[in-house]
């Protein structure tokens, strides 16, 4: 199943360590009700694109407290290489490591081949989610060294409610 705008996010909880000294674990769930929530799936730290992701989307969309907005990277990448990757890109979200590969089967966003031959990364996809965990605008590239629409992606989040 790959998930859809007008789709519920599906619930799902992992783990970060990139912005505390603690490994934590932040629940999709908890958010309900509360906040929108971005999420920034990208298939591996340390590459052009995907730093050129976290790094724009960190640094140019980072402004958004009047929409009630959580952001979060997600990645295959370990909590250690992510905390590193952060830390070097000064990327102010928080990144959750999806290193089992359980969330990104179970909302469609598997990247069969990436670089090197490496198998089961995250798709490069924003997903948009309202307050009431409904997907509002979602952005997947098919090839990962394609980047994500931007502007789109400011213009949804500018008409959250």
């Amino acid at each position: 199943m790959t998930i859809k705008t007008g789709d519920k996010l599906p619930e799902f909880s992992l783990n970060s360590f990139s912005h505390s000294d603690e490994l934590k674990e932040y629940s999709i769930g908890s958010y309900r009700g509360k906040k929108n929530v971005l999420l920034v799936f990208f298939p591996m730290a340390f590459t052009g694109v995907c730093t050129d992701q976290n790094c724009t989307i960190s640094d140019t969309l980072g402004d958004f407290a009047s929409k009630d907005l959580e952001m979060f990277g997600i990645s295959v990448d370990g909590t250690f290489v992510q905390k590193e990757f952060a830390k070097k890109n000064n990327i102010k979200y928080p990144l959750l490591s999806d290193y089992n590969k359980d969330v990104i089967k179970k909302l469609g966003l598997v990247h069969e081949v990436f670089a090197h031959n490496q198998k089961e990364t995250a798709k490069r996809a924003v997903v948009l989610v309202d307050k009431e965990g409904v997907i509002k605008y979602m952005e997947i590239t098919e090839n990962p060294g394609v980047q994500v629409n931007f502007e789109k992606l400011r213009e949804a989040i500018e008409s959250l409610g």
